[in-house]
């Protein structure tokens, strides 16, 4: 990115990752035990320096996250090799994220029973394998002795200000993606939304807009929603989602709890002023997470005979009836 160069960081996937370590690193034992590093790891752990004002009485004291940039990595042709296998760590403490009171705390991702692993016992403390990861990863921050100490006693946890995109293309050569990954991601289609304008290529008409991260995991109460002027206790989104599960009732596509703390985070995040922009939250909510995880045959679908499945078809009917409604309250028609 021309605009923050230091705090984006764009790797290729390679068709041969098949474990965790091809993207966290891994402890070698050839030629002496040492760490070997990645570039996901340096830059994580450079995400992580960026976001921690001090370390009190062994936590971590988050700096205000309005202060802290976000650090974008973008995995090129992320499903060359299957996603569940080489992000299946990063995948399960996504789970443990969680922010409370302004305060960010996650599983770590890399377990301190694993650093101890580079402590050499019999050896002195200036060849120790754990302090040259320490310096190669964490050289230039002024926390580095404070979060060597915490790493080894706790872990390394997820930084709270990283965030990870990929980029898709389907064919024969690449590998879907299981419902575990599209639960746990945005999924976002370009070609429709976004399509080439070549007559602007010279002088572009949009430019990149500075996005930030939420500080928000999930919603616990309806007191939370209070901001959402069309939807103050989420009472219309959970009946929508609830009218989505049952179109979806007695298919492998059904939604569950995670999705309905997802659609109320968006609410949150967005706000919709009116019922009119609160669909356009569901709409997107659609398109995202729960058309990427329909597919399979006919018989999966329950194809009808006609161009659409009855899945499809009975979506479709029960969001022209909710918009329907809204168009119809309000005299947009």
């Amino acid at each position: 990115s021309p605009l923050f160069p230091s705090t984006t960081l764009f790797r290729s996937v390679r068709p041969d990752w098949h474990e965790p370590s091809d993207l966290l690193g891994y402890i070698s034992r050839i030629n002496g035990t040492r760490y070997i590093t990645t570039d996901f790891f340096k830059f994580m752990m450079k995400a992580l320096a960026a976001a921690v004002d001090s370390i009190n009485n062994g936590k971590i004291i988050w700096k205000d996250m309005a202060t802290v940039p976000p650090y974008w990595l973008c995995l090129d042709e992320m499903n060359l090799a299957p996603v569940e296998q080489y992000f299946a760590d990063y995948l399960a403490i996504l789970e443990t994220r969680k922010w409370e009171n302004g305060d960010f705390q996650s599983e770590p991702i890399i377990k301190s029973a694993t650093l101890q692993l580079l402590i050499h016992r019999e050896g002195t403390d200036t060849d120790r394998p754990y302090d040259v990861l320490i310096e190669e990863v964490l050289s230039g921050s002024n926390l580095k002795l404070e979060l060597k100490d915490y790493f080894l006693a706790k872990g390394i946890p997820l930084p709270p200000n990283l965030i990870v995109a990929g980029t898709v293309n389907m064919d024969e050569t690449t590998h879907g993606f299981s419902r575990k990954v599209i639960d746990r991601a945005l999924t976002l289609d370009f070609q429709e939304f976004f399509p080439n304008d070549y007559d602007v290529f010279f002088n572009p008409k949009v430019h990149p807009v500075v996005l930030g991260f939420p500080t928000v995991s999930e919603i616990n109460s309806p007191d939370e929603l209070g901001n959402v002027l069309a939807d103050p206790d989420g009472a219309k989104s959970i009946a929508f989602l609830k009218e989505v599960n049952n179109t979806l009732k007695s298919t492998p596509f059904e939604l569950a709890y995670r999705a309905l703390n997802e659609l109320l985070l968006s609410i949150k995040c967005y706000a919709p002023a009116d019922e009119e922009h609160l669909f356009a939250v569901w709409d997107d909510f659609l398109m995202q997470k729960v058309l990427p995880r329909i597919e399979g045959d006919a018989d999966k679908l329950g194809c009808n005979g006609g161009e659409e499945s009855e899945i499809l078809a009975k979506l479709k009917n029960m969001i022209e009836r909710n918009f329907n409604k809204i168009n119809t309250s309000q005299g947009f028609m």
